[in-house]
């Protein structure tokens, strides 16, 4: 369930008021406001976020119980992603690599309009480990980054600058897919992406509220995105370096993110701020085969959607 007044709410309020005061008129001429109103962003619906979760646990059953690189549920994993983007009217291409003897695959997804010359990108790895189906680590954020992406399509979204969305493969053998595209990329290319937030585990069943501390501008974005919604965040240490965001942060990109904890155990401190079961790591499924749709808890991945899509409308416009 939504909380009434979120950060985002707050956001348009604080817009509407500088509106008021710098629009009006003068000797009854209407005087256009400084600067436009920034559009807001939509609010994600946790159940859209959920039903692809359905999918990918869907797929993992039906190709050996997982979704991990080289194996036949990470292509229908990215087949599956592809799909709902092409039909919303992205501009998606697969990107190959090799891992391990196998062939691997990174999907990008770019919406069309935008300044070329300022990117963001916001992204997940889509692969599982082998031992299970990946539906924490990383149906998660695959999917919270894949609504967010439709919600730009149905909303007609038109930001300023431009917006690429990405699903990374081969993550779990070491940031292989995330590593590939950084290094296909020139220098120049590399330049222009103002921003990249990655996404990897946000529906954490005993769910911190993590923020990466990369760049202080993204983080500040979702620093008050949660304070809008009254939830003391902490930065993010349990997955520093480990996630894909590295890649592009030792390439001199400015990234951040969110994290709701893995394989560390809850703090007396910490489950006293944000609930759930001190002395219990925040997933107990990290990596096994319990990681299914039953380990996902649907108020931190609901929270978690929404920041996702109130940064990247925050940072693209």
């Amino acid at each position: 369930m939504k909380l009434l007044l979120s950060g985002r709410a707050l956001t348009a309020a604080a817009v509407a008021v500088a509106t008021l005061v710098t629009g009006g008129s003068t000797a009854g001429a209407a005087t256009a406001p400084a600067h436009p109103a920034a559009a807001a962003a939509p609010d994600i619906s946790a159940a859209a976020v959920k039903a692809h979760l359905a999918q990918l646990q869907s797929i993992a059953t039906a190709n050996g119980g997982n979704r991990a690189h080289g194996r036949p549920g990470y292509r229908a994993s990215l087949d599956y992603v592809q799909a709902k983007l092409d039909a919303a009217g992205f501009t998606t291409r697969v990107q190959q690599f090799t891992a391990s003897g196998r062939t691997g695959y990174n999907l990008i997804a770019d919406w069309p309009g935008g300044d070329a010359n300022q990117v963001v990108m916001a992204g997940s790895h889509l692969d599982s480990v082998t031992s299970g189906p990946g539906i924490n680590d990383n149906g998660s954020g695959s999917s919270a980054v894949l609504e967010t992406a439709l919600a730009v399509a149905r909303s007609g979204y038109q930001p300023t600058k431009h917006l690429r969305f990405a699903w990374w493969g081969a993550e779990e053998l070491g940031l292989v897919g995330s590593r590939s595209y950084v290094n296909s990329l020139g220098s120049a290319e590399r330049a222009k992406i103002s921003g990249y937030l990655n996404f990897d585990m946000i529906g954490s069943p005993n769910p911190g509220y993590f923020v990466y501390d990369d760049d202080p501008t993204i983080e500040k974005t979702f620093k008050d995105y949660f304070a809008g919604l009254g939830i003391s965040t902490e930065i993010e240490t349990e997955g520093d370096g480990r996630s894909d965001h590295a890649p592009f942060k030792n390439a001199g990109v400015p990234v951040g993110g969110l994290f709701s904890g893995a394989d560390y155990r809850k703090t007396s401190a910490q489950a006293a701020k944000w609930g759930g079961t001190a002395g219990r790591p925040f997933d107990p499924c990290y990596h096994s085969s319990c990681d299914t749709t039953a380990n996902i808890d649907d108020t931190a991945l609901d929270r978690n959607s929404d920041a996702i899509a109130y940064a990247v409308w925050e940072l693209s416009q």
